[in-house]
C-alpha cells in the first residue's frame, strides 16, 4: 500500500501550475459519447479517476489516445455497448454521468448504482426523476439502473436539490432530443457551466449556464471539438491552504479567483494574503498567526464542501475557536479523528465541528478515508513537528495530479513510499 511520508516544518515558497479540473474533465469525457467522431481535450489531469472513467468508456467501445502531456483524444464513433458494470462503477461516483448521454445516443443504458468516497449518501433519485420526465423508462434491478428511451422529448424539470452530476446528466440527455428542456434549481458550479460551454462548442443550444435556470433546445446532432479543460479550483484552494499553514509564499499559475470567492474570503479572514499578480497568476502568502473563522458549506457560490477538510486543517492552528457546519454530506468529518491523532482539538456535534486552535501539531501515522480528507492530512503534516505518515495515498491520487511532487518543488519534505515494505532509513530521516 502506498503512503506519503512528510517531515513537517518547512515553509513552502515558489511557483506551481494548477492542473486541469477533475470535476470538469470527467463530464467532458462523458459528453464525447454524444459525438460521432473524435474530440480532443487538453489540460486533462492524469488522475486515477480519469483512468477509471477511461476504462469505463473503453468498455462501451470508445477509443482513447494520450498524446502530449494533458492531451487526450476521445473517439466515440462506434458505441459497442450500453452497460456500465459494477466493477467499473463501484469506485467512482461520477460514473453515473454516462447515463444521460447513452440514453440520448443509444436510447438505452444499463448502469450500476455508483460508489465512490464514503462521505455520505448521494442518491441518484434526482437524476432518475428528471430523466423520467424526459420520457425515460427506468427499472432498478439487482443494483443496476436499467433505462430505455425509445422516444425522448423536452420537459420542465425542477430539482429538489441543486445536484451537480444530476444537472450535468440531464443537460447531456436533453442536448440532442426533440423539444426544449428547462431545468430549474440547477446547480451553478463552474464545472456545470464548463460542461455547458463544451456542449455549446459541440453545437448544443443552451442558455442560463451558471444560473439556477438552464434552458436546452435540442439539436439533431453534435460535432467533434477541441477544448481546453479549466483549471481545478479545489487544487488551487488546497495549495493556498498549504501556503497558509506553513507561513509560505506560493505563486500559482492557472488560478481563476472568480471561481473561488467564498474560499478566498475565508482565507483572507484567517490572515492570509491572496492577490492576483497578472492574468492567470495568483499569489498566496501565509501568516503564522492564523486567526479563527467560522465556515458553513453550501452549494456554489457558497463555501465548497470539497474545501472543508483542508480549511479545518488550517484552523487547527488558529488563535481561538472556529465552528465548521457541514450541510452537504453527513459523513464528511471522518478526517477529524485523524487530525486529533496529530494533536488537534476538535469536537463534533452532529453536522458541526468545533475547532479550538492549538499552538502546534505533531507528526503521527494517520489514515486517509476519502479524497479531500487525504489532502487535509497532508496539509496538517506539512505544518506538524516530526514525521507524519499518511496511508491510503490512493485516495489522493483520485483527484490531485502529482500533489506530492508539486509540494516537494515548493520546499516540502514529502515522499511517496510503499508502506508494506516499511520505512527505510532514508524515509525516517526525510
Amino acid at each position: 500500500m502506498k503512503g506519503l511520508v512528510i517531515e513537517g516544518g518547512e515553509r513552502l515558497v515558489g511557483e506551481v501550475t494548477v492542473s486541469g479540473a477533475k470535476n470538469a474533465a470527467l463530464p467532458a469525457l462523458a459528453a464525447a459519447l454524444l459525438v460521432d467522431g473524435t474530440c480532443r481535450f487538453t489540460n486533462v489531469p492524469h488522475l486515477r479517476d480519469v483512468e477509471t472513467f477511461r476504462a469505463l468508456l473503453e468498455s462501451l467501445g470508445v477509443r482513447f489516445r494520450w498524446k502530449e502531456k494533458g492531451e487526450l483524444e476521445v473517439d466515440a464513433s462506434s458505441i459497442e455497448g450500453v452497460t456500465a458494470s459494477y466493477d467499473l462503477v463501484k469506485t467512482m461516483r461520477a460514473s453515473i454521468l454516462v447515463l444521460g448521454p447513452l440514453l440520448a445516443r443509444m436510447e438505452e443504458a444499463v448502469v450500476s448504482l455508483p460508489g465512490g468516497c464514503a462521505i455520505g449518501a448521494r442518491p441518484v433519485d434526482l437524476h432518475l426523476k428528471g430523466l423520467e420526465q424526459l420520457g425515460v423508462q427506468i427499472e432498478l434491478e439487482h443494483g443496476y439502473i436499467k433505462a430505455r428511451a425509445p422516444t425522448l422529448n423536452g420537459a420542465q424539470i425542477y430539482l429538489d436539490i441543486p445536484t451537480v452530476t444530476g444537472t450535468e446528466n440531464l443537460m447531456m440527455a436533453a442536448a440532442t432530443i426533440q423539444g426544449t428542456t428547462v431545468i430549474e434549481n440547477a446547480a451553478c458550479e463552474p464545472e456545470v457551466e464548463e460542461l455547458a460551454e463544451i456542449l455549446k462548442a459541440m453545437g448544443a443550444e443552451i442558455e442560463g449556464a451558471g444560473t439556477t435556470v438552464l434552458t436546452i433546445r435540442g439539436v439533431e446532432k453534435l460535432r467533434p471539438i477541441e477544448y481546453r479543460i479549466m483549471s481545478d479550483r479545489i487544487e488551487a484552494g488546497t495549495l493556498m491552504v498549504a501556503a497558509g499553514i506553513t507561513g509560505g509564499n506560493i505563486l500559482m499559475e492557472g488560478c481563476r479567483l472568480e471561481h473561488m470567492e467564498a474560499v478566498v474570503g475565508k482565507l483572507r479572514e484567517v490572515g492570509m494574503e491572496i492577490s492576483p499578480v497578472r492574468e492567470g497568476k495568483v499569489r498566496a502568502v501565509g501568516d503564522h498567526r492564523i486567526r479563527s473563522a467560522d465556515v458553513k458549506t453550501l452549494p456554489y457560490p457558497g463555501f465548497p464542501t470539497d474545501m472543508q477538510a483542508q480549511f479545518m486543517a488550517l484552523i487547527t492552528l488558529a488563535n481561538g475557536l472556529s465552528v465548521i457546519s457541514e450541510t452537504i454530506f453527513e459523513n464528511r468529518f471522518m478526517h477529524v479523528s485523524e487530525l486529533r491523532r496529530m494533536g488537534a482539538d476538535i469536537r463534533v456535534q452532529g453536522s458541526t465541528a468545533i475547532v479550538n486552535g492549538v499552538p502546534a501539531l505533531s507528526g503521527a501515522p494517520v489514515m486517509a478515508t476519502d479524497l479531500r480528507a487525504s489532502a487535509s492530512l497532508v496539509l496538517a503534516g506539512l505544518a506538524a513537528t516530526g514525521m507524519t505518515v499518511v496511508s491510503r495515498a490512493y485516495h489522493l491520487e483520485r483527484g490531485y495530479e502529482d500533489l506530492e511532487g508539486k509540494l516537494a518543488a515548493l520546499g516540502a519534505k514529502v515522499k511517496k513510499v510503499d508502506l508494506d515494505e516499511g520505512l527505510g532509513e532514508q524515509e525516517q530521516g526525510l
